[in-house]
């Protein structure tokens, strides 16, 4: 069996073919420049050359091509964009048009009316590119059995809603259905009508194949787990540290114990040691961390514990490199930039069961 794993972050897209029949250290794998900052360099080079520019295809993320956006507005010159496009930057349309974006309907897209300017298409899988760049190394993409992507989703809150809180809660929920890190991913045709990342994924991924996709932060404190000495602890700090986002899962034989989420932009050594510590003695607090502008924090199970063993994962984990907690650094089969990509290959177990013999005979048991 093989699955193609691509989780989407801020600065990188991470890609493995996994193939049940070689060893895991053998998988072929790219690290490759984000969506979102591709396309960030496309708005810049129109920038540069002094274009307008019409954004099409479906909701992304945000980050770098937003911010291009900005600046490519501030510099005087006019941004369009269809209505889920346009949503790579906020669900409300009316917030994104007081950006300065020009909403339009695909009706309005006219060759005349378009003619200068610069069409730039917003996707997060880009599975054709995928197809070529494996296709130079002679490996054929169109003989994989399932599809399974990562991205962040914070979810379409309501009107005048927080996004923060939105997301928390959806993260608590899914918790609380005691699915595991797993309960994260979905099959195709069971993604929530609010995660509308997910659900664009789904959109523009081929309809001939199983697809399972998952949020990224659970995915790689998932992945992590495929660390044998991480897998090992019976009690254990796992924390992945993206570039854009911080989540960190208090874990007690296989069960999860707490949670916290943060913006990784909000945080010092300091501070983090701070909350993982919190997180450990079950005393974090949700009101305090979302009053820090962080999504929130969950405790499930009370513990008097002090904080143990602590692994870190994610792109910006060097924040805790001089840490005195002496993080051990997660390396799931010797590459922590594939950790979130193993945690969805562990999680198309739960979500697609058929696929578990073959993927558990190559990996072993799952966690729990």
């Amino acid at each position: 069996m093989r699955i193609l794993a691509v989780d989407v972050g801020t600065g990188t897209q991470d890609v493995l073919l996994f193939d049940t029949e070689k060893e895991p250290e053998n998988a072929y794998k790219l690290v490759m420049p984000s969506p979102t900052s591709l396309v960030a360099q496309r708005i810049a080079a129109a920038t540069e050359s002094g274009e307008d520019i019409l954004l099409t295809g479906v909701t992304m993320g945000g980050g770098p091509c937003a911010w291009a956006a900005d600046r490519h507005l501030q510099a005087g010159f006019r941004v369009f964009a269809t209505p889920d496009a346009a949503r790579t930057f906020n669900d409300d349309l009316d917030e994104v048009a007081e950006m300065g974006v020009k909403v339009i309907s695909e009706d309005e897209i006219t060759v005349t009316a378009m003619s200068n300017v610069r069409r730039l298409d917003m996707v997060d899988f880009d599975y054709p590119a995928l197809v070529r760049a494996f296709a130079a190394f002679g490996t054929d993409l169109e003989q994989v059995d399932v599809l399974a992507v990562a991205v962040f989703d914070h979810g379409a809150a309501p009107p005048g809603y927080s996004d923060r809180l939105f997301r928390f809660e959806y993260l608590a929920k899914r918790i609380q259905d005691g699915r595991g890190l797993a309960g994260f991913a979905f099959a195709h045709d069971e993604i929530p009508d609010s995660m509308t990342r997910l659900q664009a994924v789904a959109s523009t991924a081929p309809q001939d194949r199983p697809l399972v996709v998952m949020d990224t932060a659970p995915a790689a404190v998932l992945g992590a787990l495929e660390d044998w000495h991480v897998r090992a602890q019976p009690d254990a700090i796992v924390v992945n540290v993206g570039n854009m986002h911080t989540l960190a899962f208090h874990l007690r034989d296989g069960d999860i114990a707490g949670l916290f989420e943060h913006h990784t932009g909000l945080l010092d050594q300091a501070k983090l040691e701070e909350l993982l510590a919190q997180l450990a003695a079950g005393a974090i607090s949700h009101e305090a961390l979302f009053a820090e502008h962080g999504h929130g924090a969950l405790v499930l199970e009370q513990s008097t514990a002090p904080l143990g063993f602590v692994a870190a994962t994610g792109p910006r984990r060097g924040m805790l490199a001089q840490s005195l907690l002496q993080p051990y650094l997660a390396v799931p089969y010797g590459d922590m930039m594939m950790a979130g990509c193993w945690g969805v290959v562990r999680a198309c177990t739960r979500v697609l069961p058929w696929t578990a013999e073959a993927v558990e005979g190559a990996l072993g048991a799952a966690y729990h």
